[in-house]
């Protein structure tokens, strides 16, 4: 009988450090203790970087939030290292160690063909870190899913904005998210 490896953050963190992955050509990020290829990028999904990394950097406020891109979150208590696609966080250096789920203001993922997982998976282990608030920008749907009010695991605020709507992050910023002017 044979059993999964389940690892914590810190034997996953370890295994980065001595070079463990730098053999995969592929990216990998762990959740809940299980390491989990991811998808992938492309053009449609890399262009949604390209754009809301655009207007978060010319949004945010920068003596509040820095904008990060495709970079660990540590979670420790959940045994979980994901790499969200774009992430607001509490201005500061990280160069000790990864953020932690009490420094993110908004957590965005891109989906272009991973929705079902972050939907269900990625948004349950957001709001069991008590993340305030997470987008997911659907590529094929056209719309933003918006995840807010984190409690007892699960956001209780779920919305979507469409074309023609403004989405307006709770983090006060300069400038609203132009659904329509997103999926172009």
């Amino acid at each position: 009988m044979s059993a999964g490896l389940h690892l914590t953050v810190e034997e996953y963190g370890r295994m980065v450090e001595r070079g463990a992955f730098d053999h995969l050509n592929r990216k990998i990020e762990l959740i809940r203790g299980e390491i989990r290829e991811m998808n992938p990028d492309g053009p449609a999904h890399d262009d949604s970087i390209i754009y809301l990394t655009d207007w978060s950097a010319h949004s945010a406020p920068r003596d509040q939030i820095r904008v990060t891109v495709q970079t660990g979150l540590t979670i420790s208590e959940l045994d979980s290292r994901p790499e969200p696609d774009l992430l607001w966080i509490r201005a500061g250096r990280y160069r000790d160690q990864h953020p932690a789920a009490s420094d993110v203001k908004l957590a965005i993922e891109v989906s272009d063909s991973t929705l079902k997982s972050d939907l269900i998976e990625k948004a349950a282990l957001y709001a069991e870190a008590k993340i305030v608030e997470y987008w997911i920008v659907d590529v094929q749907g056209r719309c933003v899913h918006v995840f807010r009010e984190p409690k007892n695991g699960e956001y209780t605020d779920r919305t979507v904005a469409k074309p023609g709507e403004q989405l307006q992050p709770l983090q006060p910023c300069a400038t609203a998210l132009d659904i329509q002017d997103l999926f172009g």
